[in-house]
């Protein structure tokens, strides 16, 4: 199996968290979000939580803030509709969370089933009271995840940052031979 070769902005996203004294990362495989998941498995003062399903990483955020640590949820647009009622215990609580939210459904979609969740992400999550930052150019990637890092922890406001589609890269169908 060959790894890509990780963009920049995506180096900077794992040093932003690990700067930030980020220790656990609960996430649902992505390719997009790959590189920073295998950056924290390698590290070993992070933990990486791999969900079965997304609300799952809400409740597993929480919990590490009880349990005295920082953590992120990492995520695909898609799975933003599978969080609406766990984001509830984050304004219940007002515990501070962060998300990073890789969008499909956007630039040059192949597939027509990521498209609704996109059009509706942004605004499901400000409905549950998240800040939502949005990130176009990769040149804006650190800033934008410090700035949510720091508005989640030290003001102890809930954020997610959506990573658009057009930074990821286009999605690309391959048949299997």
């Amino acid at each position: 199996m060959t790894v890509a070769k990780p963009h920049a902005w995506q180096e900077e996203i794992f040093s932003v968290l690990k700067k930030g004294q980020v220790r656990q990362v609960a996430y649902v495989p992505d390719a997009g979000h790959a590189h920073v998941i295998r950056k924290v498995h390698a590290d070993p003062k992070m933990r990486a939580v791999v969900l079965t399903t997304e609300e799952e990483g809400v409740a597993t955020c929480c919990g590490a803030w009880l349990g005295g640590e920082r953590s992120a949820l990492l995520m695909q647009s898609s799975g933003v509709g599978n969080c609406i009622n766990m984001l509830s215990l984050i304004q219940n609580c007002r515990f501070p969370f962060l998300t990073l939210i890789t969008m499909r459904g956007e630039f040059a979609e192949f597939n027509p089933w990521q498209v609704p969740m996109a059009r509706a992400t942004q605004t499901v999550l400000e409905a549950m009271g998240l800040n939502v930052l949005r990130v176009d150019r990769a040149e804006d990637v650190a800033d934008t995840v410090q700035a949510a890092l720091d508005s989640a922890f030290d003001s102890g406001e809930p954020m997610a940052v959506l990573l658009s589609q057009r930074l990821i890269g286009r999605k690309k169908w391959v048949a299997s031979k």
